[in-house]
């Protein structure tokens, strides 16, 4: 069973910022103190055993249909694109815990997590907190200048957490906050998507090459061209990486060919892929482009490649990559859009031991309550002005109180969720092992999961199988040199029976 916290309003934001609340409440005449104080005061069982039975009972109703379909005629309004890879029979009716009923009015295992950002399911109960603040009417909307006070607590916990501190240790804290030293991350920036967070990161990078604004001094590397180090696919082009949708980015990974071959043949900046997991190739790299007019700018990846075949970067890769990057003075990025808080700790960077000077955080922490995504960056690559990485809406109060609350249950749960992880790879492993004519390679760590296949037709066709049993799983087939792969990512509160549940429908389709 999980530990299921139960916490009020006051017991995660604090009694003095909650009486202010309700004290200003009463002076507008919108609500007497009394009831505020009930409301604030309201303690919350976050996943009460209840919900956990309920979440292991519906899985005997999964593909069955719940209600009658819901027949409409509203096909929005959408891009090609978009309207082209519209599945509405599994869109949703409503939720609850692991589980989605679709238009189509049939029970759906949400194995992918809504595409990767609900760890907690849906109507996690411990977001009812998130009602009671809207009825105590603490704002959402903010402003840069005006970062509320849940929104700057937030921050700190992220400082707290990303340094392994305990939140309840201040003097701790405060010497991490104070902290100006290399690696001590300490500066968050709350924007809106993952994608902005990377390129408010590759901002930093590139400022230390040219001037954000005239009145800026002269850049560290001024005059050097600035090599971007990404992860390379397997056949050493840029593929590999993804890191969000802004054009920068996407030129990292190989779109925008033609505009990136102008600004690689003009010297404005240069895209280097490096091999998966290949060490030696990044130390020749690495040398080859400190040399000359280059000058690395920095190296940015995910731990996960989720968007390639789920291959997890070793810890050895990753940790010899960093030792030479700062033996280069070249900046690290670990992109864990895609892994935050589905391991303990809430960040698999410290699991894998590194010291990054940029961490990307998002889709996770707010459990897809609220587009919020944060970088967490350093002293040393805090050289942005405000409009530098300017997002009006990103420190949205309501936001960073679901990061609050799925942060406060993951720390009471991170062994919990190790071994459901482990549970689930370890039953991937074994099916390999079986089946090795089928599923040909186990990728990726914990929930975050890959099956490779023997070609793009039999990822794509066992997809499809999954979605007949109701089960999300992708098929990725958009990238040319990508090992053919299923990729899945049950929600962190699934129990053994649900992980036993996805892992014996696979078995099934196999046989």
């Amino acid at each position: 069973m999980f530990n299921s916290p139960k916490l009020s309003l006051c017991d995660i934001l604090g009694e003095d910022y909650l009486n202010k609340i309700v004290e200003a409440n009463e002076a507008l005449g919108v609500m007497d103190a009394e009831n505020g104080r009930k409301i604030a005061s309201e303690k919350v069982d976050f996943y009460p055993e209840e919900k956990q039975r309920k979440n292991d009972e519906l899985l005997s109703r999964v593909g069955k249909g719940v209600i009658s379909p819901f027949k409409n005629d509203v096909d929005g309004a959408a891009t090609d694109a978009f309207s082209h890879a519209l599945s509405k029979d599994s869109a949703p009716i409503t939720g609850i815990c692991n589980f989605r009923v679709g238009e189509d009015g049939r029970l759906y295992l949400i194995g992918k997590s809504e595409h990767y950002h609900t760890p907690l399911g849906h109507k996690f109960n411990g977001y009812r907190l998130i009602d009671n603040a809207r009825s105590l009417g603490i704002l959402n909307a903010t402003h840069n200048n005006t970062r509320g006070y849940v929104t700057r607590l937030c921050e700190t916990r992220l400082v707290q957490s990303a340094n392994g501190i305990d939140w309840e240790d201040v003097e701790a804290t405060k010497k991490v906050l104070a902290s100006r030293e290399p690696k001590v991350l300490n500066r968050v920036i709350n924007l809106e998507t993952g994608s902005l967070a990377v390129e408010a990161g590759v901002k930093m990078m590139l400022a230390r090459f040219y001037k954000l604004s005239p009145e800026f001094p002269t850049p560290k590397y001024s005059g050097k061209t600035p090599v971007f180090f990404v992860i390379a696919d397997r056949t050493g082009a840029k593929e590999g990486n993804y890191h969000g949708t802004t054009v920068l980015t996407q030129t990292f990974r190989g779109l925008w060919p033609e505009f990136c071959d102008f600004a690689d043949k003009g010297n404005l900046y240069k895209v280097v892929p490096v091999m998966i997991n290949d060490l030696d190739d990044f130390r020749a790299k690495m040398e080859k482009y400190n040399s000359g007019s280059y000058k690395t700018a920095g190296f940015i990846h995910e731990i996960i490649l989720m968007n390639y075949g789920g291959i997890r970067l070793t810890k050895e890769f990753l940790r010899g990559a960093y030792e030479i990057c700062e033996k280069y003075d070249t900046p690290t990025m670990a992109d864990e859009i895609q892994s935050c808080m589905w391991y303990k700790g809430m960040f698999l960077f410290r699991l894998y031991g590194l010291n990054p000077d940029f961490a990307i955080i998002g889709k996770g922490f707010p459990g897809g309550e609220y587009p919020a995504s944060k970088i967490i960056t350093t002293a040393e690559m805090d050289s942005l002005n405000q409009f530098g990485a300017l997002v009006t809406n990103g420190q949205e109060e309501l936001a960073s109180l679901a990061y609050l609350i799925t942060m406060s249950f993951m720390r009471a749960n991170g062994d919990e969720v190790t071994k459901i992880g482990e549970r689930f790879e370890e039953g991937l492993r074994r099916i390999h092992e079986r089946h090795p004519d089928v599923v040909l390679k186990v990728e990726g760590l914990g929930l975050l999961a890959a099956l490779h296949f023997t070609s793009v037709k039999a990822a794509a066709d066992f997809a499809a199988k999954m979605k007949e049993k109701c089960i999300d799983a992708s098929a990725q087939t958009y990238k040319v040199n990508c090992p053919p792969a299923l990729l899945m990512k049950p929600p962190v509160i699934s129990s053994e029976a649900t992980i036993d549940y996805i892992l014996d429908v696979i078995e099934s389709i196999i046989d």
